[in-house]
């Protein structure tokens, strides 16, 4: 029997299990259309002779679920893929960890893709990756900014006196002052010029 039939029936025939066994990372991925995308799948518990299968699921796991064979990891081997996928995709090994590339994503591929390692008897799956490949990336809408009301300040009247001369007050009562003694001086003048010029008119009478 092929490999990639057998595993199909094995496929439809097990009941899908996250296993801790494989960790998939990223859990979800978004890709822009014609980009390149890389899934990995870590089996630290598996020996490093483990054969690891690519699986595509294009719609929620279910009962009725149909699996899509991508590729087949064989160590010491040349791996094997899908009819459809060949020219599409490559799968690698560094370590314990499992890469699966996809070139030139388009919307069709989108899906959950699962890592399998085949056990005996028993088929250990990860947790999948959900893949969503878009011709534009979704953008965010910028909450809208509230603008808020200025604050009056209320201002305290300015105690500080104005600038300027502050004698000047001063200077004209001096002024004044000055110019009534000058008056009060010149009317007793007047007046002691006045009793002179009695006294003498009495003096020549005489």
């Amino acid at each position: 029997m092929q490999p990639r039939l057998w595993l199909l029936i094995a496929a439809q025939l097990s009941t899908l299990h996250g296993g801790s066994a494989l960790l998939q990372t990223p859990s979800s991925v978004m890709a822009q259309t014609n980009q390149t995308v890389k899934l990995s799948c870590e089996a630290r518990t598996f020996p490093t002779n483990t054969r690891i299968y690519w699986l595509r699921l294009r719609q929620a796991p279910s009962a009725n679920s149909h699996y899509e064979f991508l590729a087949l990891w064989i160590p010491n081997g040349n791996p094997v893929y899908g009819k459809e996928t060949e020219k599409q995709l490559t799968v690698l090994q560094d370590s314990s960890r499992y890469l699966l590339q996809l070139r030139h994503v388009k919307p069709a591929d989108s899906g959950n893709y699962f890592c399998m390692a085949v056990g005996n008897p028993e088929l250990t799956f990860g947790k999948g990756t959900r893949l969503s490949v878009v011709d534009v990336f979704p953008t965010t809408a910028q909450p809208t900014k509230k603008t808020r009301p200025k604050k009056k300040i209320c201002r305290l009247p300015n105690l500080v006196p104005p600038k300027g001369p502050a004698c000047a007050p001063l200077i004209i009562g001096l002024l004044v002052a000055g110019l009534l003694v000058l008056l009060v001086s010149l009317g007793a003048a007047v007046h002691v010029y006045c009793l002179q010029r009695r006294a003498w008119h009495r003096l020549m009478k005489q």
